[in-house]
């Protein structure tokens, strides 16, 4: 019989399904997590980058004064030594704003009054905006060398000391405190640590997937265990599922091996049964038989030959019925060799008076026939018989593996059998030469136990000069 055919799909679907599912997740679980810590990084760095500038804006704030000539000046100078260094990227700066009171008196508004040796000659250009006392606002704007600048700006109002008539309040100058930064100094973290982050994360995932690889295949492992003991009982090296499986695998290898046992128990009935049935016909068929034996009338001739009819029947039919079940028995299987050695001795037995030279060219031991050896010996034998009925002086016998089957040659050097008969002689109760003793069965019974099997025997020329009978069955691998 030959061996089922599943597509790829369907043998891969549950690995790829199993590999596809846990590959998809590993992926997501890796794409939130990084955006998830990015995203916190990110902020956690903008964060301590707007609290830097706040802390210099209130160190600024702290140190601003006028002096006794009414101009602006700084106290203290600011403790970063990045605000010295020209175009370090940390700038600060002070605006003077129009003074309160009467338009005449107003001061002109002036950007850059004062600001840091980093800015050098340049003033930062900012957006217009009237913060409230103490307020802050955040801007971004452009810096001296193109780039982007992160922005924290303040209002801050200072008396001049006395006004300018006896009672009057004095008079408030209003500034406007700048603290800027470039953003790479945010940006440069942010992006070495998004770049370790996927590095980290890519040696994870790629852990991951080697885990998920490692965990389906020897998830999978008792799977293919079981799977390759199904094939040594199809293949007939073995009557039951055998091996070492995990206790999840264990409940379903018992219940295939009990479904054998059953099957074999059944099967075995079955075929007791048929030989029973045939044992009781032949009896009351022998004994018509011998009734009709020694007498010469047409009843006893008619009854004789209609007893043969039925014997012969009966044979070929209990040969099916046989061979039937046979098939459906896990396991079976059949060594070539032996059995081929064994018909060949009766052969020269049966056939001693005419000295035949049966000779059987060199078989592998490991050649075997995947199914029971009755069977094969009642295909076998018929063959043989024919080619000794046939023969003039030679039989050859030769056997060789062709893929999942099995070829058996028989060759002799009789007359052989014209091609147009060939196909005839392989149906039941056909008789190549009516002078040659038989019933016609031999061939028929040979050609449809092999079909049973999934196999066939085909006649061909022989080098030998007569008929070559090749016939295929399946093999055990």
């Amino acid at each position: 019989m030959p061996a089922p055919h599943f597509p790829l799909a369907a043998r891969g679907s549950l690995r790829i399904r199993l590999l596809a599912g846990t590959l998809f997740w590993i992926a997501a679980s890796i794409a939130v997590a990084a955006w998830g810590l990015s995203s916190l990084f990110r902020e956690h760095v903008a964060t301590q980058f707007h609290a830097e500038l706040k802390t210099h804006l209130n160190q600024l704030t702290a140190h601003l004064a006028v002096d006794g000539e009414e101009q602006a000046t700084l106290s203290v100078p600011l403790s970063d030594p990045r605000l010295s260094l020209p175009y370090s990227g940390l700038y600060w700066q002070v605006d003077a704003l129009a003074a309160e009171g009467d338009a005449a008196q107003a001061r002109a508004a002036r950007a850059g009054l004062l600001r840091s040796r980093s800015l050098w000659d340049s003033v930062l250009a900012v957006p217009p905006d009237a913060p409230a006392d103490g307020e802050i606002h955040q801007h971004r704007v452009a810096g001296p060398g193109g780039g982007w600048l992160g922005m924290v700006e303040r209002v801050v109002r200072i008396d001049e000391g006395s006004g300018t008539t006896a009672g009057a309040k004095p008079a408030a100058r209003a500034f406007r405190l700048i603290i800027a930064a470039d953003e790479t100094l945010m940006l440069e973290p942010i992006s070495r640590f998004n770049g370790e982050l996927s590095l980290a994360l890519g040696i994870l995932a790629a852990g991951l997937v080697i885990a998920a690889l490692v965990q389906v295949m020897v998830g999978l492992a008792p799977l293919r265990s079981l799977r390759a003991a199904l094939g040594r009982v199809r293949k007939g090296d073995a009557q039951r599922l055998e091996g070492q499986f995990p206790a999840e695998i264990t409940p379903l290898v018992d219940e295939f091996n009990t479904v054998l046992a059953q099957n074999s128990e059944v099967i075995e009935r079955a075929r007791t049964q048929a030989g029973n049935l045939a044992h009781a016909l032949k009896t009351p068929l022998s004994v018509l038989a011998n009734a009709a034996n020694g007498k010469d009338n047409e009843l006893a001739r008619l009854v004789v030959g209609q007893v043969d009819a039925a014997k012969r029947q009966v044979d070929y039919h209990l040969s099916r019925a046989q061979a039937a079940a046979t098939l459906r028995v896990p396991g079976a299987r059949t060594p070539l060799r032996p059995a081929l050695e064994a018909l060949l001795r009766t052969m020269r037995r049966i056939h001693a008076e005419r000295q035949l030279e049966l000779l059987l060219q060199p078989i592998a031991e490991s050649l075997a026939f995947r199914g029971e050896e009755q069977d094969l010996q009642e295909m076998l034998g018929n063959l043989l018989d024919n080619a000794c009925k046939w023969a003039s002086r030679h039989v050859e016998v030769a056997a060789r593996a062709e893929g999942e089957d099995l070829l058996i040659t028989i060759d002799d050097d009789g007359q052989g059998i014209a091609a147009a008969d060939r196909n005839a002689v392989l149906r039941r109760g056909v008789r190549a030469d009516q002078q040659v003793p038989g019933s016609g069965l031999g061939l028929s019974i040979v050609d449809d136990l092999a079909q049973l099997y999934g196999g066939e025997p085909s006649l061909a020329d022989s080098p030998l000069g007569g008929l070559r009978v090749v016939l295929r069955l399946p093999a055990v691998a």
